[in-house]
């Protein structure tokens, strides 16, 4: 995904003076948060859900228990929405209505698919949690099981900064 241009997930940007266009400065946010917001949709309703992640230059990857209503979901509808934000705040103004959000954004949509192989599944649960330690943990068996480690691939992205 380095090499892949950024691409508009959902539309032309309105203020295209705010809109990040450079595929590394894009990358620098994923790289930084460790919370992302993921976006589903069943039968015409949304469903939003934060969860930690793990980005490699080219895929997102995060995990859950085997059963829940995202996973319900995903066995569904593959398509995912995410969001990933740093550095928020906002900039104040004389004018209650005119405070703006200060922020660098990445906004994608991606498609999920669901790591099945013990291996991969403990590289990607390695990627994770190394982005909050550095020790190294065992995942038994019976954990591996009883856990979900889904894969993005992402299909569309797009990033946004301003007050920056």
């Amino acid at each position: 995904m380095q090499n892949t241009p950024v691409r508009d997930a959902h539309g032309p940007m309105r203020r295209k003076e705010r809109e990040i266009t450079s595929r590394a400065a894009i990358d620098l946010i994923l790289h930084s948060s460790t919370v992302m917001n993921l976006a589903f949709a069943d039968n015409n309703i949304p469903f939003l859900v934060p969860v930690f992640y793990a980005y490699d230059g080219s895929v997102l990857y995060f995990h859950s228990a085997q059963a829940g209503t995202k996973i319900d979901i995903m066995k569904r509808n593959s398509t995912v929405c995410f969001e990933i934000s740093v550095d928020q705040g906002f900039i104040e103004d004389d004018l209650a209505c005119d405070f703006e959000a200060k922020h660098r954004t990445v906004i994608g949509l991606g498609k999920t698919s669901f790591i099945e192989d013990d291996a991969e599944k403990i590289n990607v649960l390695n990627m994770i949690v190394g982005r909050f330690s550095d020790r190294k943990f065992a995942y038994p068996k019976g954990n591996l099981d009883h856990t979900a480690v889904i894969r993005i691939d992402i299909q569309s992205i797009k990033g946004k900064t301003h007050g920056y």
